[in-house]
């Protein structure tokens, strides 16, 4: 066996095991490649003590607490334009290890969020599960072209759009500030 057969043989073992993941740098402005220990929680909750059962069962926004009381909003997962909730929510009120990216633009700090596991030593899971929660939510193969490209098939997007606008001020203000373009 040749060194590089090894090596090779060794990097498929690790994958496959599960035992090496790690965030991939996106080329996003100032990332970072973060890796941390912190509890899952829901902010609403954390934030106002409104606290429905189960972080508000996958319809709210998700947080990361760390042990010195730090808040991290995992805004986005490995999928376009979704955010982190569906790939943290089997983890509610649990400790995880989060594995991504922490990113800062003009002042605005986010993570976007790869891996996670449970701690100390769960398997990891990619953060990719929001797609195919959406395609069995929204009754459409896992498969489907309108899966890919689900913000723009996606039936709350279209209302929120339908009755506030593309600016969220409403159909006249679009109209205004399109007349203006």
């Amino acid at each position: 066996m040749t060194y590089r057969t090894l090596l090779t043989a060794l990097a498929v073992a690790f994958v496959l095991n599960g035992q090496v993941q790690a965030a991939e740098e996106w080329g996003l402005p100032n990332e970072k490649i973060t890796r941390f220990e912190a509890k899952v929680v829901d902010i609403l909750c954390e934030l106002t003590g409104d606290c429905p059962k189960a972080c508000g069962e996958g319809k709210r926004q998700l947080g990361l607490l760390d042990s010195t009381g730090k808040l991290v909003l995992p805004s986005k997962n490995s999928v376009i334009f979704a955010g982190a909730a569906a790939e943290l929510i089997d983890f509610c009120n649990a400790t995880v290890i989060a594995d991504g990216l922490l990113t800062t633009n003009r002042g605005h700090t986010i993570f976007a969020l790869q891996f996670v596991r449970k701690a100390p030593d769960g398997p990891w899971r990619r953060a990719n599960r929001f797609l195919p929660k959406w395609a069995a939510e929204n009754g459409i193969g896992p498969k489907s072209d309108m899966v890919e490209e689900w913000y723009l098939h996606d039936p709350r997007i279209k209302a929120e759009l339908a009755a506030n606008g593309k600016l969220g001020l409403g159909l006249a203000a679009d109209k205004a500030y399109e007349a203006k373009q």
